[in-house]
């Protein structure tokens, strides 16, 4: 004869189990109801949600969730029961208690946005009496043909996303994966006593849930002037008051070219000739060479120095919205040593190492350069010998004054390039030349010369983010948020961007630009940022003000 299942203490206490749930089932509805009349700050943390895939397996079920203040974190705890069949004489059989509290953490802010994602952990226990039922999938096959009776704990893992489908009801979808230990009794049939021994083991579980969920506590976002955003009335929510103020157009090239003489606007263009003495030109700047050398070399005498700051003013230049480059001036130098014709090529190779010094570091077009072949620096070692023949007037040095004239005199006299540097030569039985050579062409020799003409021009990404602020003002965010789109990489238009962001719903990318325009030091979203932390609790940048 057939043991009943539930005429023993474990089935009072199952059936007990059943008319607590029951009784708590009925509370959580009760308070569901109230949840609807409710509108104070603290109600608007909790709600109510039904499984229907659950459902669907003819389980009443019922969740409650509790979120904290920071809107990102929640706890909760889910139930179902499943009293029936009562009859045990039932060939099918699938009665069970399940409750499973959970932790679940948003990914954003869900209470302000028409849907979101969220992932969870929770903890499951089961008291259970199962026969003759085959789930899905192949899962727990030993209750097809048999039946067991027992409990089981289990923790889990679930990825989950909500979609908002009106003012008090949110869909949920969740899918996850638990791990367990069942502790049952085994009988041979699902209706009958026969005790066939112990079946406990470990498990898996799936986790797969449809929720429908009751919450009615969504913040909405009015629109409203990023501008002059009106305080609301003092019965509802407080809403941040955002601004968004025009932008000055960028004058960079001013500052460039008070700071960098070696620039100059392109109105000022003025090919080189070699009468100009370049060293005594404003902002020249000298790359020097070896002996008869054209290698760029980076640690010869101060070249490092000069390089670095010719690289970096180009790139600022290159950079510059409101400047276009329109020439880069390079003139290559050679001194006097040697011939004309061999000096002429070693200093248009000069200009050319240059050249392509710089275009490795900073992308410019070889026709946005000018090379001009400066030869034998004649002009410069006239212009040093005369420096050093008024010095010599004043004070005895190594050389006495009528023979730096005498030198000078040869340069002023003798047009072949050649002849000069031998007459030098012989000048003063070889004294003047060895001058020359160890103090005056050192300084001069084996040089190149840089200088960057531009235009100036309107400072386009201004005019765009000031336009954009015009849109704000008159609540057109979206043609706003399109236009500073084109510009966001401009810090300039961080501050914009995060109004008309936070206006089309986006507000966690809206605070991160409110804390860049921040940090370089802008006043409306410093002050934005304080709008938001008395809205919703953003921590603002630190006011060092």
């Amino acid at each position: 004869m057939a043991v009943r299942s539930f005429k023993n203490p474990i089935s009072t206490a199952f059936c007990a189990a059943e008319s607590l749930f029951m009784r708590i089932s009925r509370c959580l509805l009760v308070a569901a109801c109230l949840l609807l009349s409710i509108t104070t700050t603290h109600a608007q943390k909790v709600n109510v949600r039904n499984n229907l895939a659950y459902d669907a397996a003819l389980t009443p079920n019922l969740g409650v969730e509790l979120r904290f203040d920071s809107a990102h974190w929640a706890i909760g705890l889910n139930a179902g029961l499943r009293p029936w069949p009562t009859d045990d004489s039932e060939t099918k059989k699938w009665r069970h208690l399940l409750l499973a509290p959970e932790l679940r953490h948003w990914t954003n802010d869900s209470t302000f946005i028409s849907r979101g994602s969220y992932w969870g952990m929770n903890l499951v226990y089961s008291h259970y009496n199962v026969g003759n039922v085959h789930f899905p999938l192949g899962l727990y096959p030993a209750v097809r043909h048999h039946r067991l009776q027992g409990d089981l704990a289990a923790i889990g893992a679930f990825y989950g996303y909500s979609w908002r489908l009106s003012r008090l009801f949110r869909l949920e979808a969740e899918l996850g994966m638990g791990v367990g230990y069942t502790w049952a009794k085994k009988y041979e049939c699902a209706h009958c006593g026969t005790y066939l021994g112990r079946d406990d083991k470990p498990f898996l579980v799936p986790k797969l849930a449809l929720n429908i969920v009751l919450d009615p506590h969504r913040r909405e976002v009015p629109a409203q002037p990023a501008v002059t955003v009106l305080p609301p009335e003092p019965s509802r929510p407080v809403e941040p008051v955002l601004t968004a103020s025009p932008v000055i157009p960028a004058t960079v090239g001013d500052r460039l070219l008070a700071d960098n003489p070696v620039l100059a606007e392109y109105k000022d263009y003025r090919p080189y000739d070699n009468t100009r003495i370049l060293r005594k030109e404003k902002g020249a700047l000298f790359v020097h060479f070896a002996l008869d050398s054209h290698e760029l070399q980076h640690d010869y005498r101060d070249n490092a120095l000069t390089l670095d700051r010719i690289i970096d003013i180009t790139r600022q230049i290159m950079a510059d919205s409101a400047s276009n480059v329109r020439l880069i001036q390079i003139v290559g130098l050679a001194s006097i040593e040697g011939t004309v014709r061999h000096n002429e090529q070693l200093a248009a190779n000069r200009a050319v190492a240059l050249k392509e010094y710089i275009q490795q570091r900073v992308s410019t077009p070889d026709d946005m350069y000018e090379l001009a072949n400066g030869a034998e620096a004649w002009t410069e070692l006239r212009d040093q010998l005369a420096d050093a023949l008024a010095e010599a007037k004043v004070t005895p040095g190594k050389m006495q004054p009528d023979a730096l004239q005498a030198a000078i005199d040869v340069i002023d006299t003798e047009p072949d390039l050649n002849r000069r540097e031998q007459q030098l030569r012989r000048l003063n039985g070889g004294a003047t030349y060895r001058y020359i050579r160890e103090d005056l062409l050192p300084q001069q020799r084996n040089s190149g010369y840089l200088r960057i003409y531009f235009d100036r021009v309107p400072d386009q990404a201004a005019a765009t983010i000031n336009e954009a602020c015009q849109l704000i003002s008159q609540t057109k965010y979206q043609q706003a948020l399109n236009l500073l789109q084109q510009v966001r990489h401009d810090q300039r238009a961080q501050n914009a961007l995060g109004v008309a962001l936070y206006m089309t719903g986006q507000h966690d990318q809206a605070v991160g630009c409110f804390q860049r325009a921040a940090a370089n030091g802008n006043a409306d979203a410093r002050q934005n940022l304080r709008e938001l932390e008395k809205a919703r609790k953003y921590k603002p940048f630190p006011d060092n003000n």
